[in-house]
């Protein structure tokens, strides 16, 4: 017979512990209960989440993991149907399917100093980058980037584990008023210790981090997880160019090699299916289907 423990513990599974709203109806935080997952997730992987019988699959970065506590905490903007749907959830709501952990981790080494690089909801999955090589024993740098700061996410998680945390705001409202590129070639022209640079965010802001740090002769790392879709290879939806050959962002990656990446060809893939997103969504506001 199951014990007590473990019928509490299965009925537990997938859960939403708590729900911590961001950014007002755009990006919110979910802490779930998924002990398996939390066990062995890594810096860099993903999972992914399906929401009803009928529902798309998508992928969502881990941002964080608490694995004595069996959680894993992840990040949402929305920005289609499911994630919209997603929002509508709340704590003690059970996710239907959880996949993970997926993708390959980030190879973290101990190097030294290791800047991160963060714009917009891709410093949730930076986060957990930047956590992995504090704990590997790197002196951490971050830079991070929003509009403005009211949209600016995890500056005081990460405060606790960088050495300096630098800010860069479209509108000036707080720290530098540009782009983190810009905040990044000053770091980089300023410090010889440098020795990775790791950049998650929206894929025009990671084209031009590889066109900063390439002067510099770093190893710069991107993250490609924008582009993912069903996941685990099968849907080839997410290939990707990297040094003249075809890979899967979602197997082969999410991470690679940033001066190896045709960024305009994946820049182009990217709007590959916005009328359907678009309908799909008019169609869920609608109440046509959840």
């Amino acid at each position: 017979m199951p014990s007590l423990a473990w019928i509490v513990q299965e009925a537990m599974l997938n859960s939403i512990l708590k729900k911590r709203i961001l950014i007002p109806d755009k990006v919110s935080e979910l802490t779930i209960y998924a002990p398996h997952i939390a066990a062995k997730a890594r810096p860099g992987n993903f999972v992914v989440i399906r929401l009803t019988a009928t529902g798309e699959r998508i992928p969502l970065t881990i941002a964080d993991k608490n694995p004595e506590k069996g959680t894993i905490v992840i990040v949402y903007l929305v920005l289609g149907k499911t994630t919209a749907l997603l929002d509508t959830f709340k704590e003690k709501d059970v996710i239907l399917d959880l996949c993970g952990t997926l993708g390959k981790p980030t190879e973290i080494r101990t190097l030294g100093e290791v800047v991160c690089v963060g714009g917009g909801t891709g410093i949730a999955a930076m986060h957990h980058i930047a956590k992995g090589n504090y704990e590997a024993g790197n002196s951490v740098i971050s830079i991070i980037g929003a509009r403005s700061r009211d949209l600016l996410l995890f500056k005081p998680e990460l405060e606790t584990i960088s050495s300096r945390v630098l800010v860069a705001t479209d509108d000036g409202t707080l720290g530098h008023k540009g782009f983190v590129t810009e905040v990044l070639e000053k770091y980089l022209q300023d410090s010889d210790a440098v020795k990775e640079v790791v950049a998650v965010g929206p894929v025009p802001m990671m084209k031009a981090v590889a066109r900063v740090t390439a002067p510099f002769k770093v190893n710069t790392v991107v993250s490609l997880n924008s582009i993912m879709v069903d996941g685990i290879g099968m849907c080839g939806a997410c290939r990707v160019s990297v040094g003249g050959e075809t890979r899967f962002a979602c197997v082969d990656g999410p991470e690679f090699e940033a001066s190896k990446v045709d960024f305009d060809e994946l820049m182009s893939r990217l709007g590959a299916f916005r009328e359907q997103e678009k309908k799909s969504m008019e169609l869920f506001t609608a109440g046509r289907f959840s």
